[in-house]
């Protein structure tokens, strides 16, 4: 299968997505069955921006022609690759660089998320047959050439100990933070909170921590967040916020909250679910030379940064922990 022809299969499973059909329908309904993480909401968020950003005609054309992928690969490998499940379609990503590459996938899919991707290429299937060597799934991921895998911190110890042999990209724990000036507008705080609130704050590229200058008013910031106010009646979420709260009034912590989410002072960038930390700062440039030599975060938001309410919207070439995940795969 030359490069054009895999193009336009991608540009067709682009299209798929965005028609909406009665199969595609089904298999989101049974995804959201199988986690309850996976509202519709979300799905539709997260497949309709891989249609959007990743597979339309010009930007894979133009994608392809930056990285020279040739017409034929020379020698394709066979690529291992380890799925997280933490929102819909997370792995999409990597699975599509490989096939673009030319590369064979050996797919590991999470439990959590398994439904969506498999639904989707065996639609690739059932067009060509020759996807079918070009994309294949297993349990143990043994005799691949080079490996990708996602997980947790602990997981990716584990990762290592078995890929370390083999050209690999191994992903740990990352999440996404905010620079708050206090000049923000309605707009741009109405922004912030779809890059706080989306996925329920699980993807690496939602906000878990805001830093906010000294003497911030948050009531404008609170109360953009009420849009997202239905949460609390998704089961799992409010057993979050519940617990969250409780924790907070039994130490005696100083806490704020719309009713759905949590404000709290924290020097961590991580924050659990239905929580948001926040901290003050004095000075921004040293504020901006901190973050960038933290290996925690994966993007910064804020003026001058990632775009607010862009951070859940990623393009072709916004990598996972900036690692060149194309350029990888060419070099294989």
């Amino acid at each position: 299968m030359n490069l054009q022809k895999r193009i336009d299969l991608l540009i067709r499973l682009g299209e798929y997505i965005l028609e909406n059909n009665e199969s595609w329908k089904q298999a989101k309904e049974e995804a959201e069955r199988f986690n309850s993480w996976f509202i519709p909401e979300f799905i539709d968020q997260a497949s309709v921006n891989i249609a959007e950003q990743y597979l339309q005609p010009e930007k894979l054309i133009s994608f392809a022609q930056a990285y020279s992928i040739p017409e034929n690969p020379f020698s394709p490998k066979t690529v291992g690759l380890v799925m997280a499940g933490n929102i819909p379609l997370v792995g999409f990503h990597d699975w599509m660089c490989i096939f673009l590459s030319g590369h064979k996938a050996f797919i590991k899919t999470s439990s959590k998320d398994e439904i969506l991707i498999n639904h989707l290429l065996e639609q690739l299937f059932t067009w060509n047959a020759e996807c079918q060597e070009q994309s294949t799934f297993g349990g143990m991921l043994k005799g691949a050439d080079a490996y990708i895998a996602t997980g947790s911190n602990n997981s990716a110890r584990y990762f290592e100990y078995y890929f370390n042999k083999y050209p690999n990209i191994i992903r740990r724990n990352r999440t996404s933070v905010a620079i708050v000036t206090g000049n923000e507008s309605g707009n741009d705080l109405e922004k912030l909170s779809d890059d706080v609130h989306l996925y329920f704050g699980l993807g690496c590229r939602n906000v878990t921590k805001i830093y906010v200058p000294e003497g911030y008013d948050f009531v404008p910031l609170l109360t953009s967040f009420n849009r997202y106010a239905y949460f609390i009646d998704h089961y799992k979420y409010k057993n979050n916020y519940d617990y969250l709260l409780a924790i907070h009034l039994l130490n005696h912590k100083y806490y704020m909250t719309n009713g759905e989410l949590l404000l709290s002072e924290n020097s961590s960038v991580f924050s659990p679910i239905s929580q948001l930390n926040y901290e003050f700062y004095a000075g921004i440039e040293q504020l901006t030379n901190n973050l960038e030599i933290n290996q925690d975060i994966q993007c910064v938001i804020g003026e001058g940064y990632v775009p607010f309410g862009t951070s859940q919207r990623p393009s072709l070439t916004d990598y996972a922990d900036g690692i060149d995940t194309m350029k990888f795969l060419l070099q294989l």
